[in-house]
């Protein structure tokens, strides 16, 4: 964005107004109202109208000084065009190149200027109550199209053309997250950005609790595992026979091939859902830390780079106002001494305007710097976080599977306890009893006399 045209486009010296023949100034009619391709007459001339080339207009500098614009070329000069050829009536034109637009809009993202006024426009902080050429009468306030908010410039609504979003499809964030907001308590603003990291630093810290859930499930199935192994191990009830006897001793095994089938799903559950569900929080910390620290240092040089503008913009100002303070001098009195002031006054007052225009250039530059970074950062922001998303969903999908899994074995491990419960016949049992032990089968009788 280049608030003030090409280098070229405006002489510094314009802050001074230049003695008219004869060492005085020649004060601009402020109160005759203008027309395009009309000059009002200099004083004494008021019956005669100038009137201009056609493609050419007249305006009034900050200052109350007259210069000339040509429409069609964007070309300025303070001297009047030749009528008859349509061109400067001296050589040595100040040509304005505006920037290219895009949509209304210049490359770093400024409304485009009519081209009779970009070149002269050089916008005023809100807080500077000076203003250029604010001595000169019959100066016209322009509405400014431009604003800064914390060091960042925007159009100003009034003058902004509809932009165009960058994704115009989806509610990226590249697209909706320029402005500062107000934080929460109120106690100041908050960039855009630090609201988009926030909510990246939620999803890390939500990393962090479904990870603790993990590993406080694995410590129980390791606990659970370690209770059901014991148990099996107990001796309880180990005298009983039968068929009721060989399902009671399934049982315990059942309990230590579960005690197993718990110890392996707890070690997989620590292999393949929690280790990675860590690893990635830990990558995930690092990049959210490289992006903030990225965005972090180009807000603070384009800060820089902005109070570097308003200590140029303000030294501009000083140095025009010097060399109109000593052209009223020498409007005064004329003087060898007053004439050298003027001449290097003039020179701080270009060397003040040079260096205005390069601070200007070095501010876009870092504006433009972090524009870029902004968009590409956001879009790996939105990369990340669906990343994230998608890998927690992937690890709850398997921790679904590993536990269904766990209940199919489970299920297996208690499947032959059933098939032995349904066999247990007490009729059975007592007759296979019987023929182990049995001792006679002569039953007694009563004794006779």
């Amino acid at each position: 964005m280049n608030l003030l045209g090409d280098h070229t486009c405006c002489p510094w010296s314009f802050g001074a107004r230049e003695p008219a023949p004869g060492g005085r100034q020649a004060e601009p009619a402020a109160s005759q109202p203008q027309k395009p391709g009309m000059v009002p007459p200099p004083p004494g001339e008021e019956s005669q109208i100038i009137l201009l080339p056609p493609g050419w207009q007249s305006y009034l500098s900050p200052q109350g000084r007259r210069y000339y614009v040509n429409t069609t070329t964007n070309e300025t000069t303070w001297e009047r065009p030749s009528s008859s050829s349509g061109i400067p009536a001296s050589p040595g034109p100040h040509r304005s190149s505006l920037p290219p637009t895009v949509n209304g809009y210049h490359a770093a993202g400024t409304p485009a200027h009519p081209p009779e006024t970009a070149h002269m426009s050089v916008r005023k902080s809100t807080g500077d109550s000076q203003n250029l050429g604010s001595s000169s009468p019959g100066k016209k306030q322009n509405k400014e199209n431009t604003i800064t908010i914390n060091c960042v410039t925007f159009p100003h609504p009034d003058t902004m053309p509809e932009q165009q979003l960058l994704k115009p499809t989806e509610w990226s964030y590249c697209d909706y997250f320029w402005a500062d907001k107000k934080d929460p308590q109120g106690n100041g603003t908050m960039a855009g950005f630090e609201l988009l990291l926030q909510k990246q630093l939620k999803g890390k810290q939500m990393q962090k609790e479904m990870s603790e859930f993990i590993r406080e499930r694995i410590k129980i199935e390791e606990e659970y595992a370690k209770n059901l192994a014991k148990l099996s191990q107990n001796s309880l009830a180990a005298q009983e026979e039968g068929s009721l006897g060989e399902a009671w001793a399934q049982v315990k095994k059942s309990l230590a091939d579960e005690a197993e089938v718990h110890l392996k799903f707890s070690a997989k559950l620590h292999s393949e859902v929690e280790k990675p569900l860590m690893n990635f929080r830990e990558n995930f910390k690092k990049d959210m830390k490289k992006c903030e620290h990225h965005i972090t240092d180009l807000r603070k040089q384009l800060a820089s780079r902005h109070a570097a503008v308003e200590k140029a913009r303000k030294a501009l100002t000083e140095r025009q106002r010097d060399l109109e303070i000593k052209t009223q001098q020498l409007e005064i009195k004329l003087s060898n001494k007053t004439e050298e002031d003027i001449k290097k006054a003039r020179r701080k007052s270009t060397q003040a305007g040079d260096d205005l225009m390069r601070c200007v250039d070095l501010y876009n530059q870092a504006q433009s710097k972090w524009f870029e970074e902004m968009v590409t950062t956001t879009l790996e922001l939105e990369r990340l976080e669906a990343e994230r998303v998608e890998m927690i969903r992937q690890h709850l999908c398997q921790y679904t599977q590993l536990r269904h899994e766990t209940d199919m074995f489970n299920q297996s491990t208690v499947e032959p306890v059933d098939q032995l419960l349904r066999k247990v016949d007490p009729a059975k049992d007592r007759e296979l009893w019987v023929r182990e032990h049995k001792t006679g089968n002569i039953r007694p009788v009563d004794m006779e006399i």
